[in-house]
């Protein structure tokens, strides 16, 4: 097996572990075991692919579930400090409140997605600017996602790990999420989404990735700042108020989401999203 494809199969392992043993104690030496690596070793590679380490991962997912579970849950705060690793509510309220900017319980009252639902049950079209716009053709490499969107990270960490250990990840790249089916109205488990990075040509041999070419030759276009375990309100505003009211069509074509900065280095509050909904 040549070099980098050891490695990429190393850190797609490592991924995988991480991301289904949230709930678990994570230390190195458990990790670099599945990794097949020294501690050392694992660390100082995963890091410099992935931009982070291993304990600050653990850390950004533990409290993106977190916040949605606060967002979306009526579950005690303290509920989700245990849930999420934390061996008291002091602990989860500093953390979550250094990360979110905002505690938990506030938080959860006064996030970003509380404007959407304000214009969500007032119906109020104009709350939010939605910008008729195109999306030109995107080349990417994707990975495919099956359950919550809220786990679509997991393909992300898969898909940057691969392309970091083939030396193709570049600072210009484009990060794109494509969701196929209805959260509304399909069971969690069966959601169907994929994971898109933008290449500058289709890459051969990229397996188990596939080749995929995102556009909107007429989209809505909403651009949403804020933590991404927010978005949902987003959405049910955008297609309950704004596209009833708008005189538009929704094309038979998946949503497309584009992060326009990186999570690993950017305050949830600060993340930027742009929310495509392709048009008739």
């Amino acid at each position: 097996m040549p070099a980098n494809r050891h490695y990429a199969a190393r850190l797609a392992r490592v991924t995988e572990y991480i991301h289904q043993h949230l709930d678990d104690e994570l230390d190195l030496l458990r990790l670099a075991e599945i990794a097949c690596m020294s501690p050392y070793h694992w660390h100082r590679i995963y890091s410099a692919i992935h931009g982070e380490s291993v304990a600050a991962t653990v850390k950004r997912l533990r409290l993106h579930r977190a916040a949605g579970l606060l967002v979306h849950t009526q579950l005690p705060v303290r509920e989700v400090a245990r849930r999420s690793g934390y061996p008291n509510l002091s602990a989860f309220t500093r953390a979550f409140g250094a990360s979110y900017g905002l505690p938990p319980a506030r938080y959860r009252t006064a996030g970003s997605h509380q404007p959407f639902q304000q214009a969500l049950a007032q119906a109020s079209v104009a709350a939010h600017e939605v910008i008729i716009g195109r999306l030109d053709p995107v080349t990417t490499l994707s990975a495919r996602h099956r359950g919550s969107y809220m786990r679509i990270g997991e393909a992300f960490e898969k898909l940057v790990g691969w392309l970091g250990a083939h030396h193709q990840l570049r600072p210009d790249m484009r990060y794109f999420g494509v969701y196929e089916d209805d959260p509304t109205a399909i069971a969690e488990d069966d959601l169907h989404a994929r994971a898109a990075l933008s290449m500058p040509a289709p890459l051969p041999h990229a397996s188990p990735f596939e080749p995929l070419t995102l556009g909107a030759p007429r989209c809505a276009i909403l651009r949403h700042v804020g933590p991404y375990a927010d978005m949902r309100h987003a959405y049910l505003w955008l297609f309950g108020v704004w596209l009833p009211q708008s005189g538009e069509e929704a094309a038979d074509a998946p949503v497309l989401e584009e992060y326009l900065n990186n999570p690993r280095s950017t305050p949830p509050a600060e993340l930027i999203t742009h929310i495509y909904l392709p048009l008739r």
